[in-house]
C-alpha cells in the first residue's frame, strides 16, 4: 500500500484544506497580503488540513488496522510530507488566485516562499500536536510561537530579522544569499521538525 500516496489524497480532499483554502482567500481578498491579517493566518491556517491526522488515527484505534500494511517509516514519512504539502499549498494557492485577480496591479508575493512558510508552519504544528497528544495544541500552537518570535524581534532582537516569521515570506531585508538563504533556513527547520516528528511517532508506534 502507497501510504504517501493515500496520505496526499486525504489531506488534499479533506473538508479542512478547503476550508482553509476558502477561508484563506477571504482574507486575502478582504485585507491584502501586507496586512498583519494575511501573516498571522499563515502558521494558523497551514495547521487546519493534516496536522493531527496522526492523533485521529492513534486515538481512535484506526492505526492498530491500518500500521501492518504500510509500515512504519512509510506510514510516518507519508503523514509529515502530506502534513507538509498540503499546509504549504493552502495560502500557496490563495496567493496563485490573488494574483490572477489582480493582473493589472504591480504586487509583490513570492509564492514559492509563502508555500514553503504554510509547510514550516504545518509540520511544526503536527510535531507539537504528536509531542502533547492534543489537537488544541496542534491549531493554536504555530499561532503561539509565530507570536512569540514577532515579540523577540520587535521587542529585543529587533537586528536578527532572520528570527521574524513574516520575513520568511515577506523579506524586507537582504539575506545572505539573497530568497535562497531564507529557503535553506526554512529547509532547515522543517528537516529539524521532521527528526522530532519521526522519533516521536516511533516511540508511540512501538507501543501499538
Amino acid at each position: 500500500m502507497n501510504s504517501f500516496e493515500t496520505d496526499l489524497k486525504r489531506a488534499f480532499g479533506s473538508l479542512n484544506f478547503w476550508a482553509g483554502l476558502l477561508l484563506e482567500c477571504v482574507v486575502l481578498f478582504r485585507s491584502g497580503p501586507d496586512s498583519d491579517l494575511f501573516r498571522i493566518s499563515v502558521p494558523v491556517l497551514a495547521a487546519v488540513p493534516y496536522s493531527t491526522a496522526w492523533i485521529n488515527e492513534y486515538q481512535s484505534g484506526y492505526l492498530k488496522e491500518y500500521l501492518p500494511r504500510c509500515g512504519r517509516n512509510a506510514y510516518i514519512l507519508g503523514k509529515f510530507f502530506s502534513c507538509g504539502l498540503s499546509g504549504g499549498a493552502l495560502p500557496g494557492i490563495a496567493c496563485l488566485f490573488y494574483l490572477y485577480s489582480k493582473t493589472q496591479e504591480e504586487i509583490s508575493i513570492d509564492v514559492f516562499l509563502v508555500f514553503l512558510s504554510g509547510m514550516l508552519w504545518a509540520v511544526v504544528a503536527a510535531t507539537l500536536a504528536a509531542a502533547s497528544n492534543s489537537r488544541y495544541v496542534a491549531y493554536g500552537g504555530s499561532f503561539v510561537l509565530f507570536h512569540a518570535l514577532v515579540i523577540l524581534y520587535e521587542r529585543y532582537f529587533v537586528s536578527l530579522y532572520c528570527l521574524y516569521p513574516v520575513e520568511w515570506f515577506a523579506p524586507v531585508h537582504t539575506w545572505v544569499f539573497g530568497n535562497i538563504g531564507i529557503v535553506l533556513m526554512c529547509g532547515g527547520m522543517i528537516l529539524i521538525a521532521g527528526i522530532f516528528y519521526y522519533e516521536i511517532l516511533r516511540r508511540c508506534i512501538e507501543r501499538v
